[in-house]
């Protein structure tokens, strides 16, 4: 009787001492609040946050153009606006491409906006408040994404900003992309998967796609979770990378961009509206 009764103690002390445990970390958790370092509400255009970024890439059809030329890049209403405009006639476009190749003369032209070398942090998590004015069209590719801010992509104003994509350093996190060829109000969301050279990255292994009201407003969002990459639609958990933080450890700048890849007709103008965006860290 006296053995049975020291275990049932010895129990009882166990699961009291686990239940002590187990509320501490709770209590850990609840105290591990998001702090907001940055928040930018587009009541204007700060330039102490966003620069133009004019580059070729992906062999996409329109034009980055400067300081908001043709209606591209605009705030009014509380909400800046990034575009791409069909202006009717095709003209020249000093965009370039890596490897130093011109893009050529075109009729759309896009707005393109990054926070490299204003505001860059080190995981944590990003969101934005944002949607797709209108209907879904083919070539639209309209994107809310973070990258390496070592990336050795112009601008390039630093003197350690010289490390190609998509090796650490310049590492690459895709919070939002809508793909118009594809599903009409759908998104894809996750991580480039590095693999380890200059310019070799798989696009596809770490991402998944999903449903969306691209016309309404839905907050994007990535956070760092331990190791691994939590992406969030309104708050709610739709992808993870697991393990997959560890291996972004470097500042990011946040990139705000609406290209067209194709040739296919465009109706009228395309426009990525967006409330605001924000960076928060654990405290």
């Amino acid at each position: 009787m006296k053995t049975w009764s020291l275990i049932i103690l010895l129990s009882i002390v166990f699961l009291g001492c686990k239940k002590g445990v187990k509320q501490k970390e709770d209590s850990t958790a609840q105290m591990e609040t998001w702090q907001v370092d940055f928040l930018d509400d587009f009541d204007t255009f700060n330039p102490e946050n966003w620069q133009d970024q004019r580059i070729w890439v992906n062999n996409e059809k329109q034009c980055y153009v400067p300081d908001g030329e043709y209606g591209t890049r605009e705030v009014s209403e509380g909400t800046l606006k990034v575009k791409v405009v069909n202006i009717g006639e095709k003209r020249s476009c000093d965009n370039m491409d890596k490897h130093g190749k011109q893009h050529p003369d075109t009729e759309y032209m896009a707005g393109r906006i990054v926070s490299k070398n204003r505001k860059e942090f080190i995981k944590g998590k990003w969101t934005a408040r944002l949607r797709i004015q209108g209907k879904s069209e083919s070539s639209m590719f309209p994107a809310w994404w973070i990258l390496g801010a070592q990336n050795n992509e112009p601008p390039v104003q630093e003197a350690d900003e010289n490390i190609c994509w998509p090796l650490t350093g310049s590492g690459e996190i895709d919070i939002f992309e809508h793909h118009g060829d594809a599903k009409e109000n759908h998104f894809t969301t996750g991580a480039i998967k590095s693999l380890g050279e200059c310019d070799k990255g798989d696009w596809w292994t770490l991402r998944t796609d999903k449903p969306t009201t691209l016309n309404e407003f839905h907050e994007y969002s990535v956070e760092w979770e331990g190791s691994d990459l939590v992406y969030r639609l309104d708050d709610k958990e739709v992808h993870r990378n697991i393990g997959e933080g560890d291996k972004y450890p470097e500042p990011m700048f946040a990139i705000l961009n609406f290209a067209k890849i194709t040739d296919s007709p465009m109706t009228g103008e395309w426009v990525m509206e967006v409330d605001w965006v924000k960076h928060e860290f654990r405290k």
